[in-house]
């Protein structure tokens, strides 16, 4: 049984927990941070959910105690109200695992439980683990709170046991192989074989032998027998990352085998059965390549049983301070520098970046951030030039350029662009800018100096309207 410290002042939420979660998590509640630390004290690697409302007198007592066990390393969820989120972001940036709205939703709130005892039971406060031990299994967490991510772990449940075939799309550097072992780990292989396999980095003369092994002689300069990845991966998981890369004579191979259930060595003629589950991730879109004769549709419906779509970090951009700081622990430790943490001005940019390269993109920002750093908090300076250069744009409302030259008018240009963006995006100012492919940050300074360049006979229109409506 997992136990959950309560720091709360409503003291309904207790029975509520207890009767809709206690089967799995056993909650101590109290109302005073004596109470709280008595208990961290008591129980090793405690999970503490937070509780945050308007109505709280103590509020902001409650708050900084939050920040002193974020800073001793306690796993920290905040739960919170529409009129504390701000706080509850405060606390995100310093480190909290995660944040819940209040009221809470059973199913997330288990979900986010769940998670938070899983980094704890292998959180090491100190940075003392050994390599292979419990930092491997915090390095791989996918990390989140939005509801995009919570999405995927509700998926990941529902497959978790289910023998079926698993397609996991998204663009590069969201997290496909995390989402895949994420499968493994909480299904009944957990304690099996993962094998990853990325399909594009095989060349095409050598896949076959990769995938299903051959036997001595099979071809020139194979001297012994080899077990493949079919194998390898025996009663465990087996990834195919990038499965859209395979030559349609792989297709054909790859397609028989989940038909039959069983395949054989490359030279051999015994038949083995297919032990593993099967999962699969793209970053290509496979219809498409269906229609285009590029894909086989057989092996697309064979593959793609049940579909996990892996979300932008544009889409999830409030788990980016979470996100952040789980980097900033790792690397620091990693580096062997102090605890660190991201200036206000940092997180900003950071925020307002559109991450082509998501996730992986940020945890490489992060490292540089780190080797730059001077001190322990990263400021703006820290963080590589293309971030940076996203907030600079366009120049400021008093830069004037000469009325006229190429440069207003490329200026102006741009302006009427953003303008005609988030009007068709209804007043969205992040789906505006992913559109223009460029930083909420950016459209923000484009935005403020809509006014003077707006075509004259629209003033008076529906289009003066929306700018001011928008700006």
């Amino acid at each position: 049984m997992r136990v959950i410290g309560l720091f709360s002042h409503d003291r309904t939420l207790y029975p509520l927990l207890s009767s809709a979660l206690g089967n799995e998590f056993r909650f101590h509640f109290e109302s005073t941070q004596r109470g709280i630390e008595r208990l961290l004290q008591a129980e090793d690697r405690s999970v503490v959910l937070l509780d945050l409302r308007s109505t709280y007198d103590d509020v902001e007592e409650f708050v900084d105690f939050g920040q002193r066990l974020v800073d001793a390393g306690v796993t920290l969820i905040v739960l919170a109200d529409d009129g504390q989120r701000m706080k509850a972001n405060e606390l995100l940036n310093s480190g909290a695992f995660g944040y819940c709205r209040r009221p809470p939703s059973l199913r997330d709130l288990r979900l986010l439980l769940r998670r938070a005892c899983e980094a704890s039971s292998v959180a090491d406060p100190e940075g003392t683990s050994e390599p292979g031990s419990g930092e491997a299994n915090v390095r791989h967490q996918m990390v989140g709170t939005t509801e995009p991510i919570l999405q995927v772990h509700r998926l990941i449940e529902r497959v978790a046991d289910i023998d079926a075939s698993v397609l996991i799309v998204g663009e590069s550097g969201t997290g496909k192989e995390l989402i895949s072992r994420a499968i493994h780990n909480s299904g009944s292989r957990a304690n099996r074989p993962f094998v990853a396999v990325a399909c594009g980095a095989i060349p095409e003369t050598l896949i076959e032998a990769e995938l299903f092994g051959h036997e001595k002689g099979a071809f020139t300069g194979s001297v012994g027998a080899r077990e493949g990845y079919l194998e390898q991966a025996g009663d465990g998981t087996l990834f195919l990352d990038e499965i859209g890369e395979l030559s349609p004579y792989t297709q054909i191979k790859l397609l028989r085998v989940l038909q039959q259930r069983e395949f054989n060595r490359l030279g051999g003629n015994r038949l083995m059965p297919l032990r593993a589950r099967l999962i699969f991730a793209t970053h290509r879109n496979l219809e498409e390549m269906v229609a285009e004769g590029k894909f086989r549709q057989d092996l697309f419906f064979r593959i793609n049983v049940m579909k996990i779509e892996a979300p932008p970090l544009r889409d999830r951009a409030e788990d980016i301070p979470q996100i952040t700081s789980h980097f900033l622990n790792l690397y620091a430790r990693n580096f062997r520098k102090p605890k660190m943490t991201l200036a206000p001005d940092a997180m900003e940019m950071l925020k307002d970046y559109t991450w082509p390269g998501n996730v992986r993109e940020l945890e490489n920002v992060i490292q540089q951030a780190i080797i730059m750093s001077t001190g322990n908090v990263v400021q703006a300076d820290d963080l590589p030039w293309k971030i940076r250069e996203a907030m600079a744009g366009v120049p400021d409302v008093e830069d004037e350029f000469p009325s006229g030259s190429f440069e207003r008018q490329l200026r102006d240009y741009k302006i009427k662009l953003a303008v005609t963006a988030v009007r068709d995006n209804n007043g969205n100012k992040t789906l505006a800018a992913r559109r223009l492919n460029i930083s909420r940050a950016y459209l923000h300074r484009l935005i403020r100096l809509a006014e003077p360049v707006i075509l004259s006979d629209d003033r008076d229109g529906p289009g003066a309207e929306g700018l001011r409506q928008y700006a």
